[in-house]
């Protein structure tokens, strides 16, 4: 057993998780093996990284098209509110279609992980209203974070269990057309490392279940990077890209510390290359929450994140 407190449970999940990821593996490099182009990746604007600007669904996708990206991740509650106020998402399915964008994801906070059953149901029902309303403009996949296993006072929970909750959500989805995917939390009592998430993933056994991961929750939940290398496209098609500092520390840094791709210290260039190994199209997502963006024109933080995520991709070109 490990000093930290590896349990066995853990050690378990780990195993797991890489058996699984190989199958993975192999079976996307069966299917796309890894070009080593650029071209492998699209980009997304998560928009969180301007959502301090309050500027409203409608104009946030301007922002993105204007940027260049290809992509855009809103948030729910952001759908919720223009929908209340009135507006037809039938229009911004329009709009997202005339920009030449597609919606890789959306942001959703559902306690599908719980133990308490009754509020597990709540949170089914909240999750499969809000793949409803994604599924109008065209959403393929919705955030499932362990919201509800997080902070001190959390439960560890069982991952089969965690599995079967996962998998739940994932048959809601089914009907829905849109997927949930798995999302990594590094401050989370669970799903903190790569191991524990892709176990969950491979224990589901359906076919579309899959991780979201992100540089900075990677990083905050102690997983080593060069695992990336083991966990193919179809597993992991989504990446949320930012950066992180020295300062301050792995046990303290949060959300907020996040910087643009290439301004911190993650080791970037590795990590993309490790995601071109088991090769197949993969989405780079912008998602910072800094106020210092936040205070910024919304427009030129859009263009400098996705001119710093193409910078990193091509520094990754040179990487083995």
């Amino acid at each position: 057993m490990r000093q930290d407190g590896l349990s066995r449970r853990h050690f378990v999940a780990a195993s797991g998780a890489a058996l699984g990821a190989v199958l993975f593996g192999r079976r996307m490099a069966a299917a796309a093996p890894d070009s080593g182009q650029a071209g492998l990746f699209r980009y997304s604007l998560n928009t969180s990284t301007i959502r301090g600007q309050k500027l409203g669904l409608e104009r946030e996708i301007e922002t993105a098209a204007e940027a260049g990206y290809n992509a855009v991740e809103p948030w729910v509650s952001t759908l919720q509110e223009y929908v209340k106020a009135g507006g037809k998402l039938a229009d911004i399915r329009k709009r997202i279609e005339d920009r030449g964008l597609t919606v890789e994801g959306a942001i959703s906070f559902a306690s599908w992980i719980v133990d308490d059953a009754a509020r597990r149901a709540q949170a089914v029902e909240q999750i499969k209203r809000e793949m409803d309303l994604l599924a109008q403009i065209g959403g393929k996949r919705i955030a499932a974070p362990p919201v509800g296993a997080n902070g001190n006072d959390a439960p560890v929970l069982d991952l089969m269990k965690v599995a079967e909750r996962y998998r739940a959500i994932l048959d809601v989805g089914d009907q829905t057309g849109v997927t949930p995917a798995l999302e990594l939390w590094g401050p989370s009592k669970n799903l903190h490392r790569l191991g524990e998430c892709m176990f969950v993933v491979v224990e589901t056994g359906h076919p579309k279940a899959c991780l979201l991961g992100d540089v900075y929750h990677i990083y905050k939940g102690g997983s080593d990077f060069a695992g990336l290398k083991a966990i193919s496209a179809t597993a992991l098609p989504v990446l949320h890209m930012n950066d992180y500092p020295a300062d301050p520390p792995r046990e303290r840094i949060a959300d907020r510390d996040r910087v643009m791709p290439g301004d911190g210290i993650a080791p970037l260039p590795q990590i993309l290359a490790s995601l071109r190994v088991n090769g197949g199209p993969r989405v780079l997502s912008l998602e910072l929450f800094s106020q210092a963006y936040w205070e910024k024109d919304a427009l030129e933080v859009a263009k400098t994140g996705l001119a710093k995520m193409k910078a990193a991709v091509e520094k990754s070109l040179g990487v083995t």
